[in-house]
């Protein structure tokens, strides 16, 4: 017997899908990737100068590209929060991976550290946003918070080999102190900077 015909519906479904697949899948042109970095930049400018409520236009000026572009690229506020958001905490990643090539065991702790105040001290700037793509991306604030104590282990656990940091501490204790300082809302930068020596002696072993 002759196998019935697909239906017609079911194979377009089926054809838009795979061309999903393959948009998501597929790499970026340069020069897209280009404009997407250039966007990321000017938003976080942008957020630093204006808070979270700034406009899609000024962060498209600050880019130097028309608005359709920044359209085409985050078609939503809370794309662009999340785009800046997903770089910060690479950028940790980077610091973490630099300063222990770079830097002896302690200095390369206090600069992760230091990096670590200047990105929660930014991330302020939009919370309310940022709250809003925690809200429609569960996921994405536990991945973060797991790289971020991920980068951290690294310097940690580096200082600690080197016996320039005391053995009994781990990344998550590290972070309940540095992270809860940072989410203060009456910190200022002058009091971040004593409070971070001060955790830092802190984390010097016990003689």
């Amino acid at each position: 017997m002759t196998a019935p015909p697909k239906s017609t519906t079911a194979t377009a479904t089926a054809t838009v899908d795979r061309i999903d697949e393959d948009e998501a899948t597929r790499p970026m042109r340069a020069d897209a990737q280009r404009n997407n970095e250039r966007l990321v930049t000017a938003a976080r400018t942008v957020f630093a100068q204006e808070g979270g409520g700034a406009s899609m236009e000024a962060i498209a000026k600050e880019a130097g590209v028309g608005v359709g572009t920044l359209y085409r690229h985050f078609p939503k506020r809370i794309n662009v929060v999340e785009a800046v958001y997903r770089e910060d905490v690479d950028e940790l990643n980077a610091v973490a991976l630099a300063a222990v090539a770079d830097l002896e065991p302690w200095p390369a702790m206090v600069a992760w550290l230091e990096a670590f105040v200047r990105y929660a001290m930014g991330k302020k700037r939009f919370m309310n946003e940022l709250h809003e793509a925690f809200e429609k991306n569960p996921d994405l604030r536990v991945a973060s918070r797991e790289r971020i104590e991920a980068a951290l282990g690294i310097v940690l656990t580096n200082a600690q080999t080197a016996g320039v940091v005391r053995s009994d501490v781990d990344a998550s204790d590290v972070m309940q102190l540095v992270g809860s300082m940072c989410m203060s809302v009456t910190l200022t930068p002058e009091q971040s900077v004593r409070l971070l020596v001060m955790i830092q002696d802190g984390l010097r072993p016990q003689r």
